[in-house]
């Protein structure tokens, strides 16, 4: 992405020259579905994200573009009213920051130009409305000179999430977006927010986001039904053992006997997912600090079983990616996300990626007949501002 390109065409509305700032997106290495059950996930922040480009004004509008939906045109805001507005579309992510972080005690003193440039794609699971939560309320802080724990900053763009958006939505994408670090991965419990950067050294692989473009039409109903058959399942645990506060606290030997008395076999299922999935994390950690790809690489495999298999997310697309990114040579591939459509992470070598991209899109075109879309990720840092000598 040509920074000075992008400024360039946008000189009339940003009337100087800019700061500039980046927030990446995320993808979720390892596990999934049980962040809301007590367990710990296993994030990265990616190159893929959001910019932004910022000027003062002398009055107490904000004036918003977005370069990849120029159709929209400049959305308008006034700092002395941010209340929520349908008519900005996108825009009220950040008129959400703001109010959010005035009600906190920052204080705006002028108006802003804010030119965005995204280049995650769109409905990937990549975290795009966190990067730009993140993103606002990193630069509004910088701009107003106002001073937030990078923790708190992904704490309050939650809270915009869920009560100005209207979105209920955990926090781990606001977090991994926050506080990443390049080449590592971030094991997160999302109850305490106790989190340790763990090595993410790819050597000579690359991360690959596999669009499936099957449209996770069942994902919001099926996540709350699974939300229901965890509960019973763990109403069941916790009669037969009342100190078993969540799912993932199970260990897998206690899963073991406790197994026959779960019941019926579909809430046994759920249960199972949650406990092995935990393990598979827990795992997946040990293995990159032993800087054991190959064993990492499997557990996404084993990851994606269990979802397919015992939690039912998953869909026949995105299988049908899993298997042949599988069968071509990836290190590791999974469904990613909230599931029945969407994306697969994968690992591949660096040396076989174009082979193994093409023979993946052409099967899977083949035997779907729906397109994919691949973009390869390196991870990054989280939420932060480009120095002028990176791009002036």
């Amino acid at each position: 992405m040509n920074i000075k390109k992008i400024v360039s065409e946008h000189r009339d509305f940003l009337g100087a020259t800019p700061d500039a700032y980046f927030s990446p997106g995320r993808v979720n290495l390892i596990g999934e579905h049980i962040d809301y059950l007590g367990g710990r996930v296993l994030p990265t922040a990616i190159d893929l994200g959001t910019y932004a480009f910022v000027t003062k004004r002398d009055d107490r509008q904000i004036r918003l573009l977005s370069h990849n939906y120029q159709q929209d045109g400049t959305i308008m805001a006034s700092l002395d009213d941010l209340t929520y507005n349908p008519d900005r579309g996108w825009a009220n992510y950040a008129t959400g920051m703001l109010q959010a972080l005035i009600k906190r005690g920052m204080v705006a003193t002028h108006g802003l130009n804010i030119l965005i440039y995204g280049t995650l794609p769109n409905g990937a699971g990549l975290s795009s409305s966190a990067s730009l939560e993140v993103l606002i309320g990193h630069l509004v802080c910088e701009q107003y000179h106002y001073a937030v724990d990078t923790i708190e900053l992904s704490r309050i763009a939650q809270q915009v999430e869920n009560q100005y958006i209207g979105v209920n939505c955990g926090i781990m994408d606001q977090f991994a977006v926050a506080m990443g670090k390049r080449n590592h991965a971030i094991y997160l419990d999302t109850e305490s927010l106790d989190f340790e950067w763990v090595p993410l050294e790819l050597k000579e692989h690359t991360i690959v986001i596999a669009n499936t473009n099957k449209k996770r039409a069942l994902a919001d109903s099926k996540y709350n039904e699974r939300r229901s058959e965890c509960d019973v399942g763990l109403a069941q645990v916790q009669a037969i053992n009342p100190s078993i506060e969540n799912l993932c606290d199970i260990s897998y030997g206690q899963y073991v006997k406790l197994a026959d008395q779960i019941a019926p076999e579909v809430i046994r299922r759920r249960v199972k997912h949650a406990v092995t999935e935990t393990d598979r994390t827990k795992q997946a950690v040990v293995a990159l600090r032993a800087n054991d790809l190959e064993k990492f690489g499997n557990l996404m495999d084993m990851s994606h079983e269990s979802l397919k298999n015992d939690f039912e997310v998953s869909c026949f697309e995105l299988d049908q990616m899993v298997d042949s990114f599988q069968k071509h040579g990836a290190l590791g591939a999974r469904m990613t996300g909230a599931g029945f459509g969407g994306c697969v992470v994968a690992i591949l070598p660096d040396g076989q990626l174009d082979i193994i991209l093409e023979k993946v899109r052409q099967e899977y075109n083949r035997i779907t007949d729906y397109e994919a879309e691949f973009y390869r990720c390196q991870t990054s840092d989280g939420t932060h501002t480009i120095t002028k000598e990176e791009w002036r």
